[in-house]
C-alpha cells in the first residue's frame, strides 16, 4: 500500500509551486489591525501575516473592525474595535464580539475560503457557536495555563475532522507547554525589518531603553536597579493597562523614577531626535518615563539606545520587543526565560543570563557587539516573508491532508498523471 506520508509529500510538492490560498484570517477585535499600534502585539502578528501573505500572492481576507488598516481584503465586521483588551467584558461588548465572530462565519460559508486563521475563541469552536466547514488554524498567543483549554477539549480538538483543526505554537518553549496536542507546530514571529531604522546620525546615545506593558511580569523594577547600579540612563516606555495590580505597580516605581514626559503626541519628523529626545536625554534626569509609544515612536527609541532590556519575569512564549529592537541594531539584554533563547543569539545580538548581577555584569560588554549582526539576524529568521512563508506551507499541508481523507489509497488510480511517476516508488 502507498504509505500517507509518501503521497502527501508529493501532492504537497506540487500543489505548494502552483497553488494560491484564499485565506480568512479571524482577527480579534480589541484593537484595529493596523500597522500604527503602540501596544497591540496579536494585532501586529495579524497585519504581518496577512501582508506576507498578499505579498506572496495569496489572497488574504481579514474579517475585522472597520477602523483596520490591513494589506489584504477588509471582511468588516463591526463598526469598531473595542479600544482595548477587557478582561470583564460588558453585555454590549458581548454582543459586539457576538457580531464579530456571526459576520466571520458568514463569511467563511460563502464557498471560497480554503482555510481559517484563527488568534482566540477556542471555546466557541469547542462549543460549536463558530463551526465552519473548512480547516482551522489556531495560532496560540498565551501559556497552557491561561488558555482554559481542559483535558476534554484537548481530546475533542485533537479528534476534530470536519472541520480540521491545526495550532500553531509561537515558539518551541510555548510547544512543550501544549504538548497535549497533536496538531501542533512552531511558527515563530516575523516583522518587516525594512519598516524599522537602522544606522544613519546620531550614532548610538549613552542610554538604556525599555518598552512593554507596565507591569510586574515585565521586571521595569529590575530595569530601573539595573540602571541606578550602573550609573546608566533609562528610558521606560509602555501602557498601563484598566488593571489594578498594574496601577499598584506603578504606584510602586514612582518613587524611583525622576521624570514623567508625555510626549506620545510629538509628531516624529526628521527633528524629532533634536525636538525630542535630545532634551529628554540632556535634561540630567536618569529614569524617565515616556509613557506609551506609537510604532513609529519607539522605532526612534530603539534605534539611538545603546542596548535594550529584557528582564522578564516569566516565561514569555515570545516577545516581539526582541525583534523590533535587534531589526534597529541594538542588542538585548535578558534574562533566560521562555522563548528567549530561541530568539536571541548570546554574545552576537544581546546577552541572555538568568541574574540580574549578570545582566549587570553583561551592560558593560554591549559595545563588543556588532548592530549589523543584529538586524541580520531578524532578516535571516524573523522576517514577515519567513513567517508567511511557514505559514503558507503548513495551509497547504493541512488541505493535502484533508484531501487524502477523502480518497482511497490503494493504487494512485484517479490521481493526476504527474504523480503516477512518484507513487510508482511508493512503498507496497
Amino acid at each position: 500500500m502507498i504509505t500517507d506520508a509518501h503521497l502527501l509529500n508529493a501532492i504537497t510538492e506540487i500543489e505548494a509551486k502552483s497553488s494560491t490560498l484564499t485565506v480568512l484570517h479571524v482577527a480579534p477585535i480589541n484593537k484595529p489591525i493596523r500597522p500604527d499600534l503602540g501596544y497591540g502585539p496579536i494585532e501586529s502578528v495579524i497585519y504581518n501575516v496577512d501582508k506576507g501573505l498578499h505579498l506572496a500572492g495569496h489572497r488574504s481576507i481579514v474579517a475585522c473592525s472597520a477602523d483596520s488598516d490591513v494589506a489584504g481584503e477588509h471582511c468588516v465586521t463591526v463598526e469598531r474595535s473595542l479600544g482595548d483588551y477587557c478582561r470583564e467584558q460588558t453585555s454590549e461588548q458581548r454582543a459586539i464580539i457576538n457580531r464579530h465572530l456571526l459576520m466571520a462565519l458568514e463569511r467563511a460559508n460563502l464557498g471560497d475560503i480554503d482555510i481559517i486563521h484563527m488568534h482566540g475563541w477556542l471555546d466557541l469552536i469547542y462549543g460549536g457557536r463558530f463551526n465552519p466547514d473548512v480547516p482551522i488554524v489556531m495560532t496560540l498567543h498565551v501559556p497552557a495555563e491561561n488558555s482554559g483549554m481542559d483535558a476534554a477539549q484537548n481530546l475533542y480538538f485533537n479528534s476534530m475532522l470536519n472541520p480540521s483543526m491545526h495550532f500553531a505554537s509561537i515558539s518551541d518553549y510555548q510547544k512543550r507547554q501544549y504538548h497535549v496536542l497533536d496538531n501542533l507546530e512552531t511558527i515563530h514571529h516575523g516583522i518587516n525589518v525594512d519598516d524599522y531604522p537602522f544606522g544613519g546620525t546620531p550614532e548610538k546615545q549613552d542610554y538604556l531603553f525599555m518598552i512593554g506593558r507596565i507591569t510586574r511580569d515585565k521586571g521595569q523594577d529590575k530595569a530601573i536597579e539595573l540602571a541606578k547600579r550602573t550609573g546608566s540612563k533609562l528610558i521606560i516606555a509602555g501602557c498601563v493597562q484598566d488593571k489594578a495590580e498594574d496601577r499598584e505597580f506603578l504606584n510602586t516605581l514612582k518613587n524611583s523614577i525622576d521624570l514623567f514626559a508625555d510626549i506620545g503626541k510629538a509628531p516624529v519628523d526628521g527633528a524629532y531626535y533634536d525636538n525630542v529626545m535630545k532634551p529628554l536625554l540632556d535634561s540630567g534626569k536618569q529614569i524617565i518615563y515616556i509613557g506609551e509609544s506609537s510604532s513609529v515612536q519607539k522605532k526612534q527609541w530603539y534605534r539611538h539606545a545603546r542596548a535594550t532590556l529584557f528582564p522578564i519575569q516569566w516565561g514569555e512564549p515570545f516577545g516581539l520587543v526582541l525583534l523590533e529592537s535587534m531589526a534597529c541594531g541594538t542588542p538585548v539584554l535578558a534574562f533566560r526565560k521562555g522563548a528567549v533563547p530561541e530568539i536571541v543569539v548570546d554574545g552576537k545580538t544581546g546577552f541572555t543570563v538568568d541574574t540580574l548581577d549578570e545582566m549587570i555584569a553583561a551592560a558593560g560588554h554591549i559595545s563588543l557587539l556588532d548592530p549589523a549582526d543584529c538586524r541580520r539576524h531578524v532578516e535571516n529568521h524573523f522576517s514577515t516573508f519567513s513567517m508567511a512563508g511557514k505559514y503558507s506551507e503548513l495551509y497547504q499541508r493541512i488541505i493535502s491532508m484533508g484531501r487524502l481523507r477523502h480518497t482511497e489509497v490503494r493504487t494512485g488510480a484517479g490521481f493526476p498523471e504527474v504523480l503516477q511517476p512518484i507513487l510508482a516508488g511508493g512503498t507496497v
